[in-house]
């Protein structure tokens, strides 16, 4: 039996529901983002016991079809930017339409509706969060950076990086390094 969950987006939410299933006493085979596969069929009174404790962590349960697949959007996204080392080698919408089996019209339109942005924003979101961590680790330069975020270049990377977050990624480096600088000396 799969249960399928809303807000779940890290590895840490993975080894929260975890522990959860195991408290309860609920055997799984696997336990992925936006998804946990149970052994067995789970009662009504387990499903409301799970959700009630996923809940105080900001998790929750989820069983309508549209929500469901809204989830699993948002899973093959965040799996995409923030797991995945190889670079996309086709468009994201063919990428979407071949891993959830279904038109991509389709998840761009439930996903628009429900979320108030467009699947490409949402991306984009998540590429500029990855790109800051990236920044803030130092280890890669804009162009590596830009290679890795599958950007055409590093004036590409920069450019949506100050559309989306104000600041340049030069900028964005040093207040991050000057933050990090003053907690030091405390």
């Amino acid at each position: 039996m799969k249960i399928f969950l809303k807000y779940m987006v890290s590895i840490r939410c993975k080894m929260l529901v975890k522990a959860e299933l195991d408290k309860l006493g609920i055997h799984y085979k696997t336990v992925e983002l936006g998804e946990a596969e149970i052994e067995e069929n789970i009662s009504a009174a387990q499903w409301n016991e799970l959700n009630a404790a996923l809940k105080k962590s900001g998790i929750e349960l989820i069983d309508d079809k549209k929500s469901i697949l809204i989830e699993k959007i948002k899973a093959v996204i965040i799996e995409l930017v923030h797991y995945s080392e190889e670079p996309l080698e086709i468009n994201l919408s063919d990428y979407l339409s071949q891993k959830l089996n279904h038109d991509y019209t389709y998840l761009a339109n439930l996903f628009s509706e429900s979320q108030g942005i467009t699947i490409e924003h949402f991306h984009i979101l998540h590429k500029i969060e990855r790109v800051k961590e990236l920044l803030i680790y130092d280890e890669l330069n804009i162009s590596e950076i830009a290679w890795k975020m599958d950007y055409s270049s590093g004036a590409h990377l920069s450019n949506q990086f100050k559309k989306v977050t104000g600041l340049t990624p030069s900028f964005f480096k040093k207040i991050k390094q000057k933050r990090r600088n003053s907690l030091e000396d405390i």
